[in-house]
């Protein structure tokens, strides 16, 4: 095999948690452009539709589901349909998750625990649904949807921080666990992304547009794109000696103090 077809995902499935937008649509677009059949999911049957309606647009045949990735049983069913439909489930792509910009001292515990299950236990139980199909077919590629928040606090974001923080973590026990059975685990670590949910911090006179451009070496936002070719390495087989890191697509912020006032 030579290096350039290393990186193709012709023949593999691919599930992609909350994909229907954003960051999870951008991801499973690279891979499927790299020759994965992609299955998402999503909350209703409404967003699941919207989904498919903007892969369709694409021009990716994509297999939409509706699961919510914190009940357990769903998911052990949602991955058996899966395996059972497509014959495999090789590249799972932890990526869906929420936020609550609360500051800590205001947020309840309830909101606390909801931004932990959703960012956190979710990876769980649909790595643990998926990884026993890996072990019996002998390899498997998990990348997780981590943050700089998995290495940095920043003001409001108690529960994502730490749930992000968590994930990289749990990256790292999956790789322990399961590298022995070739199941890479990793993480992609996004920078600031511009999506529509962050159109209106992006906004010339906006002081946190600002701070970002002057805090990022690339001096821009990110875009989804920029998250493609990272997934597309860390879900193919040029990554199979990779386990357990999480990559910062991150325009250089983590590696940058700003500049001197």
């Amino acid at each position: 095999m030579n290096v350039l077809e290393q990186f193709s995902l012709k023949g593999k499935v691919a599930l992609v948690t909350g994909a229907s937008y954003g960051i999870g649509f951008a991801i499973a677009k690279g891979l499927s452009q790299a020759g994965a059949t992609i299955v998402f999911n999503d909350l209703s049957e409404e967003l699941v539709e919207k989904g498919l309606a903007s892969y369709r647009e694409a021009g990716i045949r994509a297999y939409g589901y509706v699961c919510d990735v914190t009940g357990e049983e769903q998911v052990a069913d949602f991955v058996h349909q899966i395996e059972e439909t497509f014959g495999s489930l090789d590249i799972l792509v932890n990526n869906a998750g929420i936020i609550k910009r609360i500051p800590m001292c205001d947020m309840s515990a309830e909101d606390f625990r909801k931004v932990i299950d959703v960012d956190l236990t979710g990876p769980f139980i649909v790595s643990k649904a998926a990884i026993p199909g890996m072990i019996r077919r002998g390899h498997g590629k998990i990348i997780n949807i981590c943050s700089m928040m998995s290495e940095l606090g920043r003001e409001t974001v108690s529960a994502y921080a730490a749930a992000k923080g968590g994930l990289k973590m749990l990256t790292r026990n999956i790789a322990s666990e399961y590298g022995a059975y070739n199941i890479q685990c990793n993480g992609i670590g996004p920078g600031y992304i511009a999506t529509p949910q962050t159109a209106p911090l992006r906004t010339p006179d906006n002081p946190f547009n600002s701070f970002i451009i002057a805090k990022t070496p690339a001096a821009r936002w990110g875009t989804p794109e920029d998250l493609m070719g990272t997934a597309v390495f860390l879900a193919s087989d040029a990554s199979n000696f990779i386990n357990g890191q999480v990559v910062y697509v991150d325009g250089g912020i983590l590696a940058y103090i700003g500049k001197q006032p």
